[in-house]
């Protein structure tokens, strides 16, 4: 059960710290389209910390807790892979700068689902 925690435990991590960034991203811009623009990213910043909360939320109680894991795996991840993809194709964005982001999306996806189905076990053993 104890490995079981500690992935669980690094899911939250990694994603409260990514959500963090991401909102620090979000309140200081490096462009600004307009007032509409910056009023998306706020009200886009204020839902991400609300995630990056969440996730550190979670980790108090990290087996109790690891339905959060799926939450962010859907619909939240999808969500903004398809709001990036959108930037893309509209042309408001280049392809390479969102190629990172997908990685590491992928990536997030991965180590959330691993840690969910790894301790859905452990939660029995509580």
């Amino acid at each position: 059960m104890r490995k079981q925690i500690i992935w669980l435990r690094i899911s939250y991590w990694v994603g409260a710290v990514a959500d963090g960034f991401a909102t620090y991203r979000m309140l200081f811009p490096k462009i600004a389209h307009g007032v509409e623009y910056r009023y998306a990213l706020g009200l886009a910043a204020s839902l991400m910390l609300g995630w990056t909360i969440l996730l550190i939320w979670a980790d108090r109680k990290p087996l109790e807790r690891k339905g959060v894991l799926l939450l962010t795996v859907f619909p939240v991840i999808p969500g903004l892979f398809l709001a990036e993809s959108y930037a893309v194709f509209s042309g408001v964005m280049p392809l390479e700068t969102m190629l990172p982001t997908g990685i590491l999306l992928v990536g997030l996806i991965a180590l959330f689902s691993f840690s969910y189905f790894n301790a859905r076990g452990a939660a029995g053993e509580m």
